[in-house]
């Protein structure tokens, strides 16, 4: 490409359209300028994906850990406007990896901006998750315990408003999460299961839940 691009991952892509999605990735614009509902208003589901670090002052930390990287502070505050107007509207929303902080920050939750380095950070890592019984996430995977494969070395720290958590990892770490009241369905997972949608049924399921969720609320 002769320039500089927005993209998102094929294997997430994939996963949408193998669920009966028709994909399509929306530019970033400062919520100051746009009407970020307007906007969505569009589309029938969102999906906020995995990323960089989120700015540690979106949620109050005075200081930035060394480890924090590839802050975008448009993308920040695009995401964060997404994740509120989404829930707000009862739009479907299925939030990865990244996206999973987008919407703990945007309800007043706070991120531990680095797990303590290589040896505790969930990065290159397939590890077993206990699903939470009775959740959207049980229902979506159809397991209580499911391999996750992880990249990140941030996690939850305190839960936004209203969220309850529906998976952890052996270590505690929080790997997913869900809103009770929510006006529509809406699940998040801390790992990224379009790595490996393509061979697990479980990891699938969270993307056809999202459509199906969508195709739903038509």
């Amino acid at each position: 490409m002769r320039y500089a691009a927005e993209v998102n991952a094929r294997a997430l892509i994939e996963a949408v359209w193998r669920a009966g999605g028709e994909p399509v990735t929306i530019h970033p614009a400062d919520p100051a300028d746009t009407d970020v509902t307007a906007r969505l208003a569009r589309f029938d589901g969102v999906l906020l994906p995995g990323g960089g670090d989120i700015a540690p002052h979106r949620y109050g930390a005075a200081d930035t850990h060394d480890a924090v990287y590839d802050v975008d502070d448009l993308q920040d505050a695009f995401d964060l406007e997404v994740a509120r107007r989404t829930l707000d509207s009862g739009v479907p929303l299925l939030a990865i990896c990244r996206g999973l902080q987008v919407v703990n920050v945007a309800l007043g939750g706070t991120l531990q901006q680095d797990m303590g380095g290589r040896d505790h950070e969930h990065r290159h890592v397939v590890h077993p998750v206990a699903v939470r019984r009775g959740t959207l996430l049980e229902r979506a995977t159809g397991a209580q315990r499911t391999e996750a494969s992880c990249y990140h070395h941030q996690r939850v720290e305190r839960t936004g408003a209203g969220l309850r958590v529906t998976a952890r990892a052996a270590d505690g770490t929080v790997e997913a999460l869900e809103l009770p009241d929510a006006r529509g369905w809406f699940t998040a997972v801390q790992w990224h299961p379009e790595d490996t949608a393509h061979r697990d049924p479980a990891q699938q399921g969270l993307f056809d839940a999202l459509v199906r969720a969508a195709r739903t609320r038509l």
